[in-house]
């Protein structure tokens, strides 16, 4: 029988990567160290498969992720220090989990004799920075941070650096380069350049999935640092005002679990993927207050969002995913809306409790000078 290990496998993605693994007949283990501000209490979830393989541990564990590796056909590598806003002060723990965890990761793949079939490792959009934009008169263009003095002006959207007109975003491709915002997005692409470099070193086939804003079900409701998704959902739930920086009119790219799922499985079982970086998102923008809206009128409540018409230090205005090289070489396409998401997204809540803690992660950020 095929083995597949996920680290991070009983967090939100794992666990339903973990669940899809055991159906299609993988024996498969979990190497988890249940992050109390993930699973409270640091239990194992409910929604653990039973038929997976629980082994309690941390990617900082040289040798007990030594152990659990070997022996292991496949390897997601999806643990890891999650949040951007607050990647910005627990900078140590952010870059030893995510770097150092990786980093013992590869180290035990290429000092000992465990020999796996292909690593699959979760990047994130976040490492693009703004995505591409176009002038009408100058053409594309990569900008870089915002300048905060336009943004005090609330002058929000990125302007060209040729002519000074506003230009509009377009797709981002995985050719794009990457710049940074945040620790976490830096983390996130020395994870990706780590694992990319040391497989082609080693003959290890690698591939990188370049995640956008994932949401549905199983993601925290408690954490004020997940995504926008849930933590509009859970303020919503408890009849606040999702809070949204600058005017509400900036883009994300917003995929469903069930696809991201897909993604994965179809990189695993196809040689065309071995080495390669994929963006993973829905190629469809959609702005905040749209997002905001369509959560309040699938719970059924006349909430509108706290517009603070303030900047928020590292955000980027507009990025959405170029998805036409996936396609093109493994044949994924997402296949869920972000209507029908969001019902069974909400669905789910009804049986879950969400204690909204975004104030307290608001004034924090706010102490330390991020908005």
């Amino acid at each position: 029988m095929t083995r597949v290990l996920v680290t991070g496998g009983a967090g939100f993605i794992g666990s339903f990567l973990t669940d899809s693994l055991v159906e299609k007949g993988y024996k498969v283990t979990v190497f988890d160290n249940l992050e109390p501000q993930v699973h409270p209490g640091g239990r194992i979830p409910d929604y653990f498969n039973k038929k997976a393989k629980f082994v309690y541990g941390d990617v900082l564990d040289y040798k007990a992720l030594r152990k659990v590796v070997k022996g292991q056909d496949y390897i997601f590598h999806f643990a890891g220090r999650v949040g951007v806003a607050q990647s910005q002060y627990e900078i140590k723990k952010y870059t030893d989990v995510n770097v150092g965890g990786t980093a013992n990761l590869l180290d035990i793949l290429v000092n000992t004799k465990i020999k796996i079939k292909k690593l699959i490792i979760a990047a994130s959009m976040s490492s693009y920075g703004e995505g591409v934009y176009k002038c009408p008169k100058c053409g594309e263009f990569r900008p870089g941070l915002r300048n905060i003095k336009q943004c005090e002006k609330k002058k929000w959207e990125i302007m060209c650096p040729d002519c000074l007109s506003f230009a509009k975003p377009v797709p981002t491709p995985e050719s794009a380069g990457q710049n940074c915002n945040s620790i976490y997005a830096l983390t996130k692409k020395v994870q990706e350049d780590m694992g990319t470099m040391i497989g082609k070193t080693y003959n290890i086939p690698t591939t990188a999935l370049r995640f956008f804003n994932v949401y549905g079900p199983r993601q925290s409701l408690s954490n004020p640092y997940t995504g926008v998704v849930a933590i509009f959902l859970s303020r919503i739930k408890n009849d606040r005002s999702p809070v949204i920086f600058e005017d509400g009119v900036q883009t994300r790219d917003f995929i469903y679990v069930d696809d991201v799922i897909r993604a994965c499985i179809s990189v695993m079982t196809s040689s065309s993927a071995n080495y390669e970086v994929f963006n993973v998102g829905n190629g469809k923008p959609l702005t905040l207050i749209e997002v905001s809206e369509k959560i309040a009128k699938s719970c059924g409540k006349n909430i509108k969002p706290e517009i603070t018409n303030k900047f928020r230090k590292g955000d980027v205005r507009h990025c959405y995913a170029d998805m036409s090289k996936i396609k093109g070489m493994i044949g994924f396409k997402p296949k869920v809306s972000f209507k029908d998401g969001i019902r069974k997204l909400i669905d789910w809540s009804k049986e879950v409790k969400a204690i909204d803690r975004y104030e307290r992660a608001r004034k924090e950020m706010k102490s330390r000078g991020l908005v």
